[in-house]
């Protein structure tokens, strides 16, 4: 094998060994629900605890995941969301929302308008139109907890707005 052979066989070991860190079991900061992987947890942890209430509860991580890609609940709830980032690290470098946007509006429009919004949390003003409800930037540890009547049934999308996270911190918000 020759030099050029053996640097290209290494530089791919490289990137495939670096390609997928190992992941560490870590205690929830938060005393919500055990962390969870979205193919573990195809849906937010949803509860009726009181009739008309929907009680949904969403982890975010320092791995730029959301512990779900579906949030469903009823037309016409009061829906009571809290998001918990249950990583460590700071909001500045690893901030963590969660923002449910009308249907039809698209997410690469919306977050990009929303990563010019530093001075507001990476809420763009001037969309509030197109936002149902959204929670607190949060940092590793902190907790938002918000109150919003359902909207009318149809599918909304969720995202988190610190840029660069909307591409894999996504999923459908449906009311039905």
């Amino acid at each position: 094998m020759n030099l050029k052979n053996i640097l290209a066989a290494s530089a791919i070991l490289l990137f495939a060994s670096c390609s997928q860190p190992e992941q560490k079991a870590e205690p929830a900061a938060a005393p919500a629900t055990e962390q969870t992987t979205p193919e573990e947890t195809p849906e937010a942890t949803t509860e009726a605890t009181e009739p008309g209430i929907s009680k949904v509860t969403v982890n975010a991580d320092d791995q730029m995941k959301y512990d779900t890609k579906e949030i469903r609940v009823k037309a016409g709830s009061k829906v009571e969301l809290t998001l918990h980032h249950i990583g460590k690290m700071d909001k500045k470098a690893m901030g963590h929302n969660l923002v449910i946007i009308n249907g039809s509006m698209d997410l690469s429009m919306f977050a990009a308008a929303a990563a010019k919004a530093h001075d507001a949390d990476y809420i763009p003003k001037g969309e509030e139109k197109n936002i149902v409800a959204h929670t607190k930037l949060l940092g590793g540890g902190e907790s938002d907890t918000i109150t919003f009547d359902a909207p009318e049934p149809g599918v909304y999308h969720f995202l988190c707005t610190f840029p660069g996270h909307w591409g894999v911190m996504n999923g459908k918000f449906i009311v039905e």
